[in-house]
């Protein structure tokens, strides 16, 4: 099927279709009446149609991600992945009694994959999570009085940040663009 982006070659292809014919009309009369087999006003129209970037067609599609990251120990992790930071587990696999652990815990649209395989990730990660209401997120952690960390709010280039470090020394910015 013909587009609209074809049309210089439809108006090419009916002048000379209508000479075989002997019909004369101007190519300028050929593309106003191509614009109007495409419900289109006039040429003008139909030129700024095919002059308009086109949005390409994405075939992909990245939809979620979820770090892994490197845990030592289960309770220290829940400790602070779910009492601290307000995650919940969403499930757990292990190969058999006496594995190692690999879970995902999540907040909100926030997943991390936690592992205790010593070939999933590296201890000492470091994370960037964007996101929005980044003071209110401050507050609820100050306001737990966690003992082992006390993040404050920084605000810097344009962006506020909280930084938090878990047990595994994995390291955690939030951050909200501001634009100040």
């Amino acid at each position: 099927m013909l587009a609209h982006s074809d049309a210089k070659t439809m108006a090419k292809a009916m002048r000379e279709a209508l000479a075989a014919r002997n019909l004369t009309i101007s190519h300028s009369e050929a593309l106003e009446i191509v614009a109007r087999q495409f419900g289109l006003a006039n040429w003008n129209i139909l030129a700024a149609k095919i002059d308009a970037p086109t949005a390409r067609q994405e075939t992909i599609a990245f939809e979620l991600t979820a770090p892994i990251v490197r845990i030592f120990d289960v309770a220290k992790a829940h400790e602070f992945y779910l009492g601290f930071l307000g995650f919940t587990v969403d499930w757990e696999h292990r190969y058999g009694e006496n594995f190692p652990l690999y879970t995902q815990v999540s907040r909100g649209d926030l997943v991390l994959h936690l592992s205790e395989h010593a070939g999933d990730a590296t201890p000492g990660g470091n994370m960037v999570v964007y996101m929005k209401g980044i003071r209110d997120l401050q507050k609820e952690l100050a306001d737990k009085d966690y003992r082992y960390m006390k993040p404050g709010l920084e605000h810097e280039d344009g962006r506020l940040t909280v930084e938090v470090t878990d047990p595994f020394n994995n390291h955690i910015r939030f951050m909200e663009l501001t634009g100040e």
